[in-house]
């Protein structure tokens, strides 16, 4: 098995013209990766990413090759890895976060109290945490190796991957993002926020990459619970980074060991995302 690169929570070898995603159950956290491992969570984030791969397919390709374990080299044939291996094919991948915020929450939030913009954004005054933005904003980020990601501005995304990709990922990831945003609300779930990463493929075509809207990549919340001025009920790893902000760890390593209610709990919360969207059982 010829591993190139292992990322915070996914694995990534080298076969032939693709690759091999192998998503692990590790998680993180503030950009550190925990020492406990999240029961199922990867085999989860992979069925819903493929959901929203086959979603969203009208309106851009994707990566996807193949989640069918047949498909892959004999050594990942193997109950260690069902479920968790997903081929995709080879991309020149561009070096920005794209993130859509349809309410305002994290770091957006942060920025909005300091300074009235995201980005560069200008939002109304007056506006509390959680709430609506009338109109979906597009706030990039850096995508960092190392360390933390930075929101950067729509005029610094063109300086790193010129004009017109710049444009062509912006307009995705807010089109994308409406389509599933409405369908996610029918299932009961507010998708907050999210990230897209997309690449080129050998042919120079834009494609949409990595993971799709799954639980690590996006604030979903309760539609029956939401309601605006504070923090949200959520299906994501939100309960997570709550329980260490509220330990008093201070964000740079090593993480606090994780008591086990608190991993419990974030499975069925993983679990629970995936049953809402999806329509099927999922068994942890």
């Amino acid at each position: 098995m010829n591993k190139i690169a292992s990322g915070k929570v996914r694995d990534v070898y080298d076969v032939d013209d693709n690759l091999l995603l192998v998503t692990t159950d590790r998680i993180s956290a503030y950009d550190v990766v925990l020492n406990e491992l999240i029961p199922k969570k990867g085999v989860i984030l992979n069925r819903i990413s493929e959901f929203w791969f086959n979603f969203t397919a009208d309106i851009m390709p994707n990566h996807l090759v193949s989640t069918n374990s047949a498909d892959m080299p004999a050594e990942f044939r193997t109950p260690e890895f069902e479920g968790r291996s997903v081929l995709v094919k080879k991309l020149m991948m561009l070096p920005i976060e794209c993130i859509v915020r349809g309410y305002i929450s994290g770091s957006g939030w942060d920025a909005y109290k300091e300074t009235g913009e995201i980005c560069g954004i200008s939002l109304p005054k007056g506006l509390v945490e959680s709430q609506k933005l009338d109109i979906p904003i597009y706030t990039p980020s850096t995508k960092a190796g190392i360390g933390h990601d930075e929101l950067i501005s729509f005029e610094e995304t063109i300086s790193l991957v010129g004009e017109e990709n710049a444009s062509a990922i912006r307009d995705k990831s807010l089109e994308i993002y409406q389509k599933c945003a409405e369908y996610a609300e029918s299932r009961g779930i507010i998708i907050a926020d999210t990230k897209f990463e997309f690449g080129l493929d050998s042919n120079g075509v834009l494609t949409l990459a990595d993971e799709v809207l799954t639980p690590d990549s996006s604030r979903f919340w309760a539609v029956d619970k939401y309601q605006p001025g504070r923090r949200q009920d959520s299906f994501d790893k939100q309960f997570l980074r709550d329980w260490l902000s509220s330990s008093g760890w201070n964000k740079t390593p090593p993480p606090p060991e994780l008591p086990q209610k608190v991993i419990d709990t974030t499975s069925a919360k993983y679990a629970e995302a995936y049953e809402k969207l999806t329509g099927e059982k999922f068994k942890i």
